[in-house]
């Protein structure tokens, strides 16, 4: 696997030029598309009454400097919101956003993830907010509560859950909660709109970022490659990624295309390292990855994936 240089990289943009690269470049590094931290959050309007929300999930100067999104669905009753942000101060931020768009007041806040970059900020949320999650990403947030430091902003714990499917009207908005299979947690919640025909991935979709399985390895590839094929023949209009930018539906629908079959290389792979008894070590370094090869974070990310899906393999995870 072949790593670009960064001095590569920037000299490669600025022999496209800038009206090219914003026009045509697919990454998920914030800084290869030209933005500055000011340029956050941005909020990226995706039918009437629902936006994308990103915020940038490391400074520019580091490997993740790549967005956060959250999903707002405004309605007549309330307001849902799926997916906070990493800390008190964005979730606070975040909250104030959506003070400029409704005076509706936020009602529901789902998790659709339950790692810190998602759940950290929830007390920022209003008090009155009712939080559903899926029931392991419940039993998540409660040991992660149950560690928080005395006198800390205590982290909500979710007053209901969702284990496969809950169908719910907000305001006339008909809005499913779907667990459809385990992937980058045990609990990941997608949520759909079926008028606005809109998929709210969480973090089973990244955009054009290496599929990681998070820093406490939860992440299950196999039954992951299964979800994202799940959420797939949904035929959604649009597929909206919890990491990586909010693009153009046309472009997202493609990038959703483009991580089922990362997914599939990364497992494919693994199976074909782990028959010839390549070991987990030396597996990162014999993986044929293609053209995923240059996607973000693919040489941070690779080594726990790879590992994860050996374990997956050889049945060693937890059930």
């Amino acid at each position: 696997m072949r790593a670009v240089s960064s001095a590569a990289t920037a000299l490669a943009l600025l022999l496209l030029g800038s009206s090219f690269v914003h026009a045509q470049v697919r990454t998920a590094d914030a800084t290869v598309r030209g933005l500055r931290e000011d340029d956050f959050p941005r909020i990226v309007k995706l039918a009437e009454n629902v936006w994308g929300y990103e915020d940038l999930n490391g400074t520019l100067d580091s490997n993740t400097a790549f967005t956060t999104n959250s999903f707002i669905v405004v309605t007549t009753d309330g307001v849902m919101v799926v997916d906070g942000q990493g800390s008190i101060a964005k979730t606070k931020r975040l909250v104030d956003e959506i003070a400029k768009i409704t005076s509706q007041p936020i009602k529901y806040v789902v998790i659709g993830a339950d790692h810190a970059d998602h759940v950290a900020g929830n007390s920022a949320f209003p008090a009155s907010a009712t939080f559903i999650s899926h029931p392991t990403s419940k039993r998540v947030i409660e040991a992660m509560a149950a560690r928080q430091t005395a006198g800390a902003p205590r982290m909500p714990v979710p007053q209901e859950t969702v284990s496969d499917r809950r169908v719910m009207k907000l305001g006339g908005t008909e809005i499913h909660i779907l667990f459809l299979g385990r992937g980058h947690t045990g609990g990941d919640l997608e949520v759909f709109l079926p008028r606005e025909n809109i998929l709210w991935m969480s973090e089973v979709f990244f955009n054009r970022i290496y599929p990681s399985v998070g820093g406490n390895r939860s992440g299950r590839p196999i039954e992951w490659l299964e979800t994202v094929r799940k959420a797939k023949a949904m035929k959604a209009g649009v597929y909206v990624p919890n990491h990586g930018f909010i693009d153009s539906p046309a472009v997202l629908n493609e990038e959703m295309d483009n991580f089922v079959r990362v997914m599939e290389n990364l497992v494919s792979e693994s199976r074909r390292l782990h028959a010839a008894k390549v070991s987990v070590e030396n597996a990162p370094r014999l993986i044929n990855l293609g053209e995923f090869q240059y996607w973000y974070r693919a040489a941070n990310n690779l080594p726990d994936a790879i590992r994860q899906t050996y374990l997956e393999i050889e049945g060693k995870l937890p059930p």
